[in-house]
């Protein structure tokens, strides 16, 4: 409804957010301004804020002007909001352009229809024609009390009923339809009814007004559960089954999770679980994801512990990849196999779904479990198939600083993986024998052995090891070295072994590259992958100097932040991986892999 801007604006200027938010949430002053604790997401510390025209929260994002907020507190249409708000400050809403009033009225009709239907399905269902309904709607466990606070019904066993007494009320056919309750005449034949021989069941808005109905069929047939069609009040995609209930739970700090069907919802909260809802017999859309982050910044789907739930999963993870931000994520829980959550607080009560709550995975870490599903195996083809999977998932993060944090947790649980699976080639060094110093000559030994193999890694490693503290036989052969690198035209093993030969150093050389008194590690053979060469030297560096190997990592993630390119990338690979085998208390490349 277009309203004049003068209107609007007087209508604000009447409105003290301060007391109309106030009437929802304890504020306190801070300064000029207001500050309480959202009422959009179950937030503990507030950082929500009350300002003269607007209010914002940045924990959610959530803004506006107190129309904005009627209509986000209390799921009001504009014009609603408007009403209300005039009517409390004294003014005359103006009248509406005779197209728009028409509209609206519309929509108040339908209204109006579906809650005569509503009414009609839940008291035929407490008659002799609903018996059968009855006793399966308890025999799933469901007391009377339920069933009456969810509007549950019944359809009746033939078409033509609901019209009838509905025309017993001076509604006509038209609008039945136009409530989505008649279906859409083909063929010249008449529209007949959507439901019949159906339990019912009320789909209401967040201000709990029925909007359409889902119907369970009794009996054979197909579609076992049939919602009804898109209309001027009902838009599935945007629609959360149980969303009137679990709003004010939520904003009372409930859980919030999300589930697969209506009977899901229905048990879970009589069970307990006030913040249960469900998407219509379809896939999780970007607006339901929107809606239950307007309930909880980090609210658990559910979903069943098969291949289809697998399946599931992964369709609502790639949904929210590129929506997630700071304060906005999720956990996803799987159902023990053979379960849902009906049938489970059936079986086990409400602990045993408890438990599944309980265990549900951050979206990071059940992200990396169902990539890895798609491409198992050990295989370098393989496993460069999956990194390459878990890089192009983060990538799909439009926050450029939550995508790098995705990037590097999924690329640790990777090469994490890597090394417990035992997969070919990885880094390895025989445990040393007990030394005096704790091992550190045979450290400084493998660092200098793994710069003489693979020079070209001084590009990345240069300054770090110019900054460690050698034994003079070492840091004679580091000066050479370096020297040598800083004129070399190729930074190549053999060149630089035969500089080291024409310089003297052959003797110094050969005892670093020796097999005795310990074996080198893979990554300082000749033929070890570079990545694995780098990494290799990081590992050792860090066991030297741990604090200057955490500064080094910092380093490389602010680098790659800032360039996004395959070189620093690579870099803070290596990094991330040698600090990870550091914190891990790992002492020796036989357990080096991050």
């Amino acid at each position: 409804m277009a309203l004049p801007s003068g209107f609007l604006d007087e209508l604000r200027a009447r409105t003290p957010l301060p007391a109309l938010i106030g009437r929802r949430v304890k504020l306190t002053r801070s300064g000029r301004q207001w500050k309480g604790c959202c009422p959009f997401h179950g937030e503990k510390t507030p950082s929500f804020y009350v300002y003269d025209d607007h209010y914002h929260c940045f924990g959610c994002g959530a803004h506006g002007d107190g129309v904005s907020f009627v209509m986000q507190s209390q799921g009001a249409s504009f014009i609603e909001a408007v009403e209300q708000l005039a009517a409390e400050a004294g003014l005359e809403v103006p009248r509406q352009a005779p197209d728009a009033a028409a509209a609206q009225q519309r929509m108040q009709d339908v209204r109006a229809v579906l809650d005569a239907a509503a009414a009609t399905f839940q008291r035929r269902l407490f008659l002799p024609e609903g018996a059968q309904a009855l006793a399966y709607l308890r025999g799933r466990g469901l007391s009377d009390d339920t069933i009456r606070r969810f509007g549950l019904g019944w359809s009746g066993e033939g078409r033509g009923a609901l019209t009838a007494e509905l025309g017993r009320q001076d509604i006509p056919p038209e609008l039945i339809q136009a409530a989505g309750l008649l279906t859409e005449p083909a063929d010249d034949r008449p529209p007949r009814e959507m439901f019949f021989n159906r339990v019912m069941f009320p789909i209401r808005d967040r201000r709990g007004r029925t909007i359409s109905f889902g119907g369970r069929l009794l009996g054979d047939g197909q579609p076992k559960y049939l919602n009804g069609p898109e209309t001027a009040v009902f838009a599935k995609r945007r629609t959360l089954y149980g969303l009137e209930m679990a709003a004010p739970a939520a904003r009372d700090g409930a859980t919030v999770v999300a589930v697969e069907g209506y009977m899901d919802v229905i048990a879970l909260q009589q069970a307990g679980f006030a913040a249960a809802v469900a998407p219509l017999g379809t896939a999780l859309t970007e607006e339901q994801l929107g809606e239950l982050w307007r309930l909880s910044p980090m609210p658990v789907l559910c979903f069943d512990g098969d291949a289809a739930g697998s399946r599931a999963a992964a369709r609502a993870a790639e949904l929210a990849l590129p929506l997630l931000g700071a304060e906005r994520s999720l956990k996803l829980a799987a159902m023990p196999a053979g379960e849902d959550p009906d049938s489970l607080i059936r079986r086990g009560g409400a602990p045993a779904f408890e438990a599944v709550v309980k265990a549900a995975t951050p979206l990071v870490e059940a992200l990396y479990d169902l990539l890895r599903g798609r491409a198992q195996g050990t295989t370098p083809e393989q496993r460069a198939a999956l990194r390459a999977r878990l890089e192009a998932a983060a990538g799909q993060i439009r926050d450029k600083v939550l995508a790098a944090e995705y990037r590097r947790a999924l690329l640790d649980r990777f090469f994490a993986a890597r090394q417990r699976k035992g997969a070919p080639a990885p880094i390895r060094l025989p445990r040393p024998a007990p030394t005096p110093d704790g091992g550190a000559t045979e450290r400084c030994r493998a660092l200098l052995a793994i710069v003489l193999r693979h020079p070209a890694l001084l590009h990345d490693v240069e300054e770090a090891f110019g900054a460690l503290d050698l034994p003079a036989p070492l840091d004679r052969l580091r000066t050479a070295l370096l020297a040598w690198a800083a004129s070399a035209p190729a930074l190549d093993s053999p060149a630089l072994i035969a500089h080291l030969h024409a310089t003297g150093l052959a003797t110094e050389a050969a005892q670093v590259l020796s097999a005795v008194p310990v074996p080198l590690p893979a990554c300082a053979a000749p033929d070890a992958q570079p990545a694995d060469a780098v990494e290799g030297w990081w590992h050792f560096f860090g066991l030297m100097n741990p604090q200057r190997l955490e500064a080094e990592v910092a380093k490389a993630r602010h680098d790659f932040q800032t360039r996004w390119d395959q070189a620093s990338q690579r870099r803070l690979t290596a990094l991330a991986a040698a600090l990870h085998a550091l914190r891990q208390g790992e002492t020796s490349m036989e357990s080096a892999a991050p």
